[in-house]
């Protein structure tokens, strides 16, 4: 198939990959410097969006914030200008976002692009730049089911569990519940490796322990063993991770609900960002809660 990608960051340009390797041929964009993996491929430059759109059957985006896949979908030379130049002819081009961004924003962005005789789909995705180089993903969807089983087998190139969870909109506010999951573990994680470092016992054996019952996850298996070991590189960045938490609390204004937890670990990332840790993995939330106390998880070691 003709496939266009725009967005070609830290988990973009495997994902890309992917789908060149799966034998389609690839239109690309980017806002930053093409990637050398990506420009020794087939894949074929584009100028813009726009351009890109012109040439696709379907386009995926992959882009930071709500406000970039706004200006990618409906800015000057973008996706929008592509659907119109491209005009009527043929089967209707389908829209697949792969960022993380607002849900309500997400509705409305479907369908002012159904308006221009497309379709759109929302799939956000979980499990990191590791995630993405090894095709695992976990891709939550958001739209037609007709439309979402056209585009289900390019999904699975990219990722393995992959759910159509409703119409537009629902794939976001799937991932911002995923989000809220992640980083209450996170500071859960956090505190109890905290608490045992400072009460003097081994938080690398208290791990260990804990990994055998009914404590045990995925969060406290891989970023219990980062706060200890103090491996803070980015595999998802807490910036990124202190934007979806932005995303769930705006989300719970507009609902009228309290998410007093997730107000919580929003502040305590708030916190690593105002001392400079924000492009650290979000793993190191852990870092508010050492600064408060006065001591590292892995203080003594």
């Amino acid at each position: 198939m003709k496939i266009g990608f725009i967005g070609l960051g830290i988990m973009g340009t495997p994902m890309a990959l992917h789908l060149v390797g799966a034998g389609h041929q690839l239109f690309v964009n980017t806002a930053g410097k093409l990637p050398e993996s990506i420009a020794v491929s087939t894949a074929t430059p584009c100028a813009n969006a726009a351009e890109v759109t012109r040439n696709a059957e379907i386009v995926f985006t992959m882009v930071p914030d709500t406000p970039d896949v706004e200006s990618v979908l409906f800015g000057k030379d973008g996706v929008a200008d592509g659907l119109k130049a491209a005009g009527d002819g043929g089967a209707r081009r389908i829209i697949v976002d792969m960022s993380s961004i607002s849900p309500m924003a997400t509705k409305a962005f479907a369908g002012r692009i159904n308006a221009l005789g497309a379709d759109y789909i929302d799939a956000p995705v979980s499990g990191g730049e590791v995630g993405a180089r090894a095709a695992s993903l976990t891709i939550m969807c958001g739209g037609d089911p007709a439309v979402f089983e056209r585009v289900r087998p390019l999904l699975e190139t990219m990722g393995k569990n992959i759910t159509l969870v409703g119409g537009n909109g629902d794939g976001q506010t799937t991932k911002v519940a995923n989000q809220i999951i992640v980083a209450l573990n996170i500071a859960a994680v956090g505190e109890a490796l905290l608490f045992a470092s400072k009460a003097g016992a081994d938080p690398a054996k208290v791990r260990q322990a804990l990994m055998g019952g009914f404590a045990s996850s995925r969060i406290l298996e891989v970023h219990g063993e980062r706060m200890i070991k103090r491996t803070f590189e980015p595999g998802f960045r807490l910036r990124l991770h202190q934007k979806d938490l932005g995303l769930a609390l705006q989300g719970a204004r507009e609902l009228g609900v309290a998410l007093p937890q997730t107000a919580g670990a929003a502040q305590l990332m708030q916190a690593c960002a105002a001392n400079g840790m924000a492009d650290l993995d979000h793993s190191a939330l852990v870092r508010a809660l050492e600064l408060m106390a006065q001591h590292e998880v892995a203080g003594d070691a």
